[in-house]
């Protein structure tokens, strides 16, 4: 079995480092590349959504004993990664020119793994809570 740290607070999740991994990309390499007509549109919902999958992961953890809100918690998360996917999409097909498809996809990628590991954290959590109450 490995080394794991334990978990003291939402800041030790490798799910929590990724989503702030590409948030952080994000904002400093892809959005300020996007077009002009796009700084109110696409770059403005680029922005907003890139900060709600780290944020809602953040608040939900102090949530985390309520079965239902870390689960709700964890589900909007998970969307916030699918909006995020689509929104990275349209850079690479529509702005090839303006922003780097590299980057775009390396992000995709971060997306991609942390909405599995979502998947697996609730499904976990789920289980964890229902041996307790048994």
């Amino acid at each position: 079995m490995e080394n794991r740290k334990p978990i003291r607070s939402y800041r030790d999740f490798d799910v929590y480092q990724n989503l702030y991994k590409a948030m952080l990309i994000v904002l400093k390499d892809i959005v300020p590349r996007l077009p002009k007509e796009e700084k109110y549109d696409l770059a403005d919902q680029m922005r907003r959504g890139c900060k709600s999958a780290p944020a809602l992961f953040a608040e939900g953890f102090a949530k985390r004993y309520q079965k239902k809100n870390w689960e709700k918690y964890l589900t909007d998360c998970l969307g916030e990664c699918s909006e995020m996917t689509h929104h990275l999409s349209v850079c690479i097909d529509a702005y090839p020119k303006y922003v780097s498809v590299e980057k775009c996809k390396e992000v995709l990628d971060l997306y991609d793994h942390s909405s599995k590991q979502l998947h697996k954290l609730r499904d976990n959590w789920r289980n964890f809570h229902e041996e307790r109450s048994q």
